[in-house]
């Protein structure tokens, strides 16, 4: 179920643990592909859960296919997925909870709750609050708070130790406008653009989506800069807090 043990109490490393939970096996690819690729390439360690392999809803170009089957979805958006994760230097696991509707359960419940405190991840990537075009994206987002929530909880039966208070960063929704999301943080990607351009070339059963994603990325590499980052920036993802963050100083 995990990829990286529990760390152990006084634990000064300065690395850090990213995990990403994704309602469906693409989900990660498209919004937080730079981020997963720029904090492995960096040295730090990242997971991807995907709750559902979105077999139902989200491999259009697969079903366009004669003679398509379940099965065969699943199967291939298992390996897909797999590549890209691969691709950007992360570990994946797959929940296989169903998609549209993704429906909760206990056992769902006690898998993330599980990886969080074996992982013991810094920082946690997911959905937006709200999605109206797709809540299965909506459901995930407080799913993971919830989980978060009981994780840190002491008095939770479990092998692991609680986890502490990660950082959760909501990732950029296909329509922002509609979904509430506000670019509290920008990204700057550049030095793994070509490696996340790769990865969404890999997801074969939504093709029709890397064009798009390349383009926003351009786009928020131009705000960044608008937004007092270093010229030359030319890629960037963009990301919502949650929480508060900590600081001496305002800036």
């Amino acid at each position: 179920m995990t990829d990286q043990p529990d760390r152990p109490a006084g634990d000064t490393r300065t690395d850090k643990t990213v995990l990403i939970v994704s309602a469906h096996a693409a989900d990660f690819v498209w919004r937080a592909g730079g981020a997963a690729a720029l904090y492995a390439k960096n040295g730090h360690a990242v997971h991807v859960r995907c709750l559902s392999f979105g077999e139902r809803g989200e491999s259009q170009g697969l079903w366009k296919q004669p003679g398509m089957d379940i099965e065969t979805v699943r199967r291939t958006r298992r390996e897909e997925s797999s590549q890209a994760a691969a691709a950007l230097g992360a570990g994946i696991d797959f929940y296989d909870a169903g998609d549209y509707p993704l429906a909760d359960s206990a056992r769902l419940q006690e898998q993330l709750v599980e990886d969080m405190r074996a992982l013991q991840p810094d920082i946690i990537l997911t959905h937006a609050a709200r999605d109206p075009y797709n809540l299965d994206h909506q459901f995930t987002h407080e799913f993971v708070l919830r989980c978060r929530m009981i994780a840190q909880a002491a008095g939770h039966p479990s092998p692991h130790p609680p986890i502490g208070a990660p950082q959760v960063l909501l990732f950029e929704p296909h329509q922002p406008e509609q979904c509430g999301f506000v670019p509290q943080l920008l990204l700057d990607i550049s030095p793994v653009a070509d490696v996340k351009l790769e990865a969404m070339r890999i997801m074969g059963a939504q093709g029709h989506l890397v064009d798009y994603y390349t383009d926003l990325a351009r786009r928020r590499g131009v705000q960044y800069v608008r937004n007092g980052g270093e010229k030359g920036v030319r890629h960037a993802e963009a990301y919502q807090r949650v929480f508060p963050v900590t600081a001496r100083e305002l800036i």
